[in-house]
């Protein structure tokens, strides 16, 4: 480290976080939508239509087969494309954070669609490898009013939380 730096104390703003994102960034993002990579897009809408996801966009192939999607919910949108490889669980680095007036009710209804019950989550994402699981509600700190995990057919885990 430069000797400047080694002695360098942190700078506080009196700007709030809207201001200082209004003075620093020009055309700033207004929008983010995943877009995960998975095995079949079609299945994946398919698992995503139990959340309330309807497709917008479908491109499909020479074949017919789906290689890209958007799909949409009420204020929640995810795009999809069909993989190069092999999607590994194991390997999904991120997670998909989503909101329900009622999570409890959302259970019930990706119980009736197919989804496996895997009961209390215990840090084990098991059974059926971690694909189409439907953990039990649980109450954390962050989300007392209910937080439901889920994980999709090809691993990526959704928190669905309910805010009051």
């Amino acid at each position: 480290m430069g000797e400047n730096t080694r002695h360098a104390r942190p700078v506080h703003s009196r700007m709030t976080t809207s201001q200082s994102v209004a003075s620093v960034t020009v055309g700033a993002v207004h929008r983010l939508v995943p877009f995960a990579h998975v095995a079949e897009v079609d299945a994946s809408l398919a698992f995503y239509a139990l959340l309330g996801f309807a497709p917008v966009n479908v491109l499909k192939d020479a074949r017919g087969v789906a290689f890209w999607a958007m799909a949409k919910s009420d204020g929640a949108e995810i795009m999809f494309a069909r993989a190069d490889g092999p999607v590994d669980a194991a390997e999904q680095a991120v997670l998909f954070y989503m909101y329900s007036d009622d999570v409890a009710a959302l259970r019930k209804s990706l119980i009736a669609g197919g989804l496996h019950d895997a009961g209390r989550y215990n840090g084990v994402s098991a059974p059926h490898d971690g694909r189409r699981v439907l953990f039990d509600v649980s109450y954390p700190t962050h989300m007392p009013a209910g937080e439901l995990r889920v994980q999709d057919g090809d691993g990526y885990v959704i928190l669905v939380g309910q805010l009051a």
